[in-house]
């Protein structure tokens, strides 16, 4: 295990720190998933992506991980405040269905474009609705703390109180006072002592479809309580590493710790871990913006937006190619300019198999998989693993052009480069990549034996046969090059 050598920007401090675990061999990790009112769009695959590369190095690192990505089926209301409609409710409401009938749909739709995009499953994935008990006695907790209140049926965490012992804010950065003067009076509001105070459990409006009995109403949990019951219900009272969108930062995971201090006294979460945003024409990308294009979209080509489909694996190694804490903006040349890239790599790996190791090595290759362990080491830098790649990449594309010797120890070392980092840590798949893969080996079989037949007739010199194979490929939508080692061959 090499994990001392791990570091993580901690958004808490503000710095690279080295990855220590509090448990030794063991991590824990909480990450928030989606709120399934919706189809899964771009912006949610990042988050997924981001963790689940760290989920895939912590496990290759040889750390016992447990994942816990929650599912948001209650209590998020419209305005992301503690007014409006549910989010879940709305969409029950205006699609004549049960709420839970909309989550098993949308659920069941995230599930299927997380596998597509190779998406590892979590170890739990707990929803907001399984956990109403949990969260019911967690808010007494925060209420014998003396940090809630109640008012009308619903509970309010009291930030002023909270501040006065411990500072709120400093996860975000955010000053109190500021927060109060450019928080503006909303509706529903004078049930609160101050309109910084976030709800913990909301009193039912007789119209509200999803409520269940508490001490103080019949009602729901409040958006931000699920995730500190959740996380401490399965990680305990103090876990690794806590993840999210950077969007989630304020106001959610700063309640968040309010809350876990509130109730336990201490900080629940060692590093706070924030992957940045995807934008489109410099906004974020989402459902409140109305300029998001789901997942499905993208693999089918079927929005304005779009001047083609790309595939899972495209948009995966895209999200991949910028490091998780920069902004990524959506643009069709990007999404191409990553397709071409990706096919680089795949082209290349192909040659490698088909590699015929020299008998002595005329070459002497740089230490390739130790720059990719930095790489990552240094906080996930994934952008600079597959620059590692491409250099890997023109190595193996001279040998297959004869222009240098490798032995069999280099071609088996670049093969376990990039079986270890493109393929499992990266997390990218052959056959859904495009061409190629293990899906597509009795399609590669029939066109390898077209071009063992153009061989032949080359040999015997039937420049017609030979010319006809390669006429008539071309014509279906194959680039065939003949090279100084044989014949390399792709789907246009």
């Amino acid at each position: 295990m090499k994990a001392n050598d791990l570091t993580l920007y901690n958004t808490l401090t503000r710095e690279k720190q080295t990855f220590v675990p509090l448990h030794e061999g063991h991590v824990g990790m909480y990450v928030c998933g989606p709120t399934v009112y919706g189809d899964a769009h771009l912006g949610h695959a990042r988050p997924a992506i981001t963790f689940d590369t760290l989920f895939r190095y912590l496990r290759h690192l040889g750390y016992k991980v447990r994942y816990v990505r929650n599912i948001t089926d209650v209590g998020h209301l419209e305005q992301d405040a503690d007014e409006g409609e549910d989010k879940v409710a709305k969409k029950a409401r205006l699609e004549a269905l049960e709420p839970m009938e909309v989550v098993q749909r949308y659920l069941n739709s995230y599930h299927r474009d997380m596998e597509a995009l190779n998406v590892l499953p979590p170890s739990i994935e707990p929803h907001a609705s399984g956990h109403i008990i949990e969260q019911i006695e967690y808010i007494k907790r925060i209420l014998e703390a003396g940090y809630a209140y109640e008012s009308q049926g619903s509970v309010y965490f009291d930030v002023e109180k909270f501040n006065a012992d411990h500072p709120y804010g400093k996860l975000s950065g955010r000053n109190i006072e500021d927060l109060q003067n450019n928080t503006r009076q909303l509706d529903g509001q004078h049930e609160k002592r101050n309109p910084l105070d976030f709800a913990l459990w909301k009193k039912a409006a007789p119209e509200h479809i999803m409520h269940w009995p508490s001490p103080w109403s019949e009602g729901f949990p409040g958006w931000h309580l699920e995730c500190s019951t959740m996380g401490e219900k399965y990680l305990g009272d103090t876990f690794d590493i806590h993840g999210g969108g950077m969007d989630l930062m304020f106001p959610h995971h700063e309640c968040e710790i309010a809350q876990s201090v509130a109730a336990q006294g201490h900080d629940a979460v060692k590093y706070w871990i924030h992957n940045n945003m995807i934008t489109i024409d410099g906004k974020k990308m989402g459902k409140s913006y109305n300029n998001f294009i789901t997942l499905e979209q993208f693999f089918s080509g079927d929005h304005p937006f779009l001047t083609q489909a790309y595939s899972p694996m495209v948009i995966r190694f895209f999200i991949l190619q910028a490091h998780y804490r920069s902004t990524v903006d959506f643009s069709n040349e990007a999404l191409q300019a990553a397709e071409k890239a990706l096919n680089k790599l795949l082209d290349a790996y192909r040659r490698l198999e088909k590699l015929e190791p020299a008998p002595r090595s005329d070459t002497t290759l740089p230490d390739f998989e130790k720059q990719c362990y930095a790489a990552l080491d240094d906080d996930l830098n994934t952008p600079q693993v597959i620059a590692v790649l491409f250099e890997a990449s023109k190595a193996i594309n001279s040998a297959a052009a004869g222009e240098l010797k490798l032995d069999a120890a280099q071609i088996g070392s670049l093969k376990h480069l990039f079986d270890t980092f493109l393929f499992d840590l990266l997390g990218i798949r052959m056959a859904d990549a495009g061409e190629g893969g293990a899906d597509m080996a009795p399609f590669e079989g029939a066109v390898d034996l077209l071009l063992q037949i153009r061989k032949q007739a080359k040999d015997a010199k039937d420049w017609a046969t030979s010319d006809l194979i390669r006429d008539q490929l071309a014509a279906l939508g194959f680039d065939v090059k003949d090279t100084k080692t044989g014949v390399e061959w792709k789907l246009r």
